[in-house]
């Protein structure tokens, strides 16, 4: 396929970023490895809180938990966010049409909208359930599909290969 045939992608794959990716041999497994160290942190500290959401550890403030584990959640972004751009301008018209690239994004989306509905609604009136008590169920279902979804976005990150 040619770079005009293959419209954005190909404008994207023909940046000298992507082409660097794709001709050194330790700079997309370096920025892969980042990418997924990144991964590690954000879906770690996501499920660490959605655990206590879900009555695991309920002797820990959801508060406390929160000030501790978004930090990390939202610095990780800043390693995820540029190593999986890198990632995708080196393959892009092949990314683009991977119905796994497709999903990961898709959960990518759900699991951002889960938790700001999250931090907008439930998250409010943490005060009456913060420390000893259950969570109420808006918060314990937002947990179970932010655990879902996350999972969804590394398996989709890992069937990319396969797709």
């Amino acid at each position: 396929m040619t770079q005009a045939s293959a419209g954005w992608t190909g404008w994207l794959e023909a940046t000298a970023a992507a082409t660097a990716m794709r001709q050194s041999l330790w700079l997309y497994p370096i920025v892969e490895i980042l990418h997924i160290i990144g991964f590690v942190v954000l879906v770690g500290s996501a499920a660490m809180f959605d655990l206590r959401l879900l009555g695991f550890s309920r002797q820990l403030p959801v508060t406390g938990m929160e000030r501790h584990l978004l930090p990390w959640a939202r610095a990780s972004v800043l390693l995820i966010v540029p190593t999986g751009g890198l990632m995708f301008v080196a393959h892009a018209t092949e990314f683009a049409g991977n119905p796994a690239f497709r999903m990961k994004l898709l959960f990518l989306v759900l699991a951002a909208l889960n938790a700001s509905l999250f931090h907008l609604r439930p998250f409010r009136r943490v005060a009456g359930w913060d420390h000893g008590a259950r969570a109420p169920l808006a918060a314990r279902v937002a947990a179970g599909l932010s655990l879902t979804l996350w999972t969804g976005v590394i398996a989709c990150g890992r069937l990319l290969a396969y797709f």
